[in-house]
């Protein structure tokens, strides 16, 4: 009991102070360094249209909330998944974790962007007469650690390295995530609480060679010399989020959960998620059916519509092997697809 009040505390306490820290909604929309840390991954929490802040678990759970990491089931886990963002970009994703008894689970995440080839463009070449191109390098690398601190109540934490390379300048930067969540809310079986806090870390800046320039005399007969555009700093799209996630059995062989969050952005439009799952369980095999919806209610257009997926399982043997897909319906771009599989031992 004690335990539980201590960290209902300790969530409430994060919940607002850092709101404090996001007050410039609205004023500076767009201006955030590594947007990609919002980039969803994982297909089995993205066709519930993100809203899994309560109840994702295992490996899945480091991107939404670590503190779900904790909850893991299986001695260790191995995820990897793949989405067709939009304008052409792929989003890579994966991550193990081990859990040690006693102690937590650890996990290690890597997420990257492909942009393919982009036409190299300059000044005395604006058309690309050259042919040359560049591929610009998106990656976080993520380390988790999350422990069930009691039957009820699971705590984690993430520290992201952000890297980003764009032909000849680079931007290198640090994140945290922290995460809880809190199961059997109020006393009430099946209706859980999650808190979230992530993307805290310093701003970026951009800097090498590419930012040289060269400086003509306007008089004298100095040569050419190079100056340096000095660029600015930005700070990183944080987030508060609250969800809440009730499941319960509908029949002695199918499961029922919905979700639903809220989302704060320091440098964004608050956001409102909601989702939906139902499983039908067969023996070793699990069928599961989803859908989710995310919404801006203060933008003009919400870029990001409709999620539904479909996933299977099989387990047999101390294996447990996971593939999920989901759709997430985009407006001006194409749909963003899902693929994802998870190894469980």
């Amino acid at each position: 009991m004690k335990m539980n009040i201590i960290v209902s505390l300790l969530l409430c306490g994060l919940f607002v102070s850092a709101l404090g820290t996001l007050q410039a909604q609205n004023k500076r929309v767009g201006t955030a360094a590594a947007t990609e840390l919002l980039i969803p991954v994982g297909a089995r929490d993205i066709a519930r249209g993100g809203s899994t802040l309560a109840t994702s678990s295992g490996v899945e759970a480091i991107h939404f909330n670590p503190a779900g990491l904790g909850g893991m089931q299986s001695s260790a886990e191995g995820m990897f998944s793949s989405m067709s963002y939009i304008a052409d970009i792929n989003v890579s994703y994966g991550a193990v974790a081990i859990g040690f008894s006693g102690f937590g689970v650890v996990g290690f995440s890597i997420k990257s962007l492909d942009f393919g080839d982009i036409p190299l463009t300059t000044e005395d070449d604006p058309e690309n007469f050259t042919g040359r191109t560049f591929a610009p390098t998106y990656i976080t690398f993520g380390i988790t650690y999350a422990k069930q601190l009691t039957d009820a109540i699971a705590a984690g934490g993430t520290v992201k390295m952000v890297s980003e390379n764009i032909d000849r300048v680079s931007a290198n930067g640090i994140a945290l995530d922290i995460g809880i969540q809190y199961k059997g809310l109020v006393g009430i079986n099946g209706l859980h609480l999650g808190v979230a806090v992530k993307n805290i870390g310093p701003g970026m800046k951009f800097d090498g060679p590419g930012l040289l320039r060269d400086a003509l005399p306007t008089a004298g007969s100095r040569p050419v010399q190079k100056l340096k555009s000095d660029a600015g700093t930005f700070e990183l799209p944080s987030v508060v989020e609250l969800g809440l996630g009730y499941d319960t059995r509908l029949a002695d062989n199918v499961m029922g959960s919905l979700t639903g969050s809220f989302t704060n952005n320091n440098l964004f439009l608050d956001e409102y998620k909601f989702g939906g799952e139902i499983s039908y369980a067969m023996q070793n095999i699990w069928l599961f059916g989803r859908a989710g919806y995310q919404m801006a209610p203060q933008a003009d257009t919400d870029i990001f519509g409709p999620t539904f997926g479909l996933g299977f399982r099989y387990a047999e043997g101390g294996v447990d092997v996971s593939i999920d897909y989901a759709y997430r319906q985009v407006e001006f771009f194409d749909a963003n697809n899902t693929f994802a599989v998870k190894f469980a031992f």
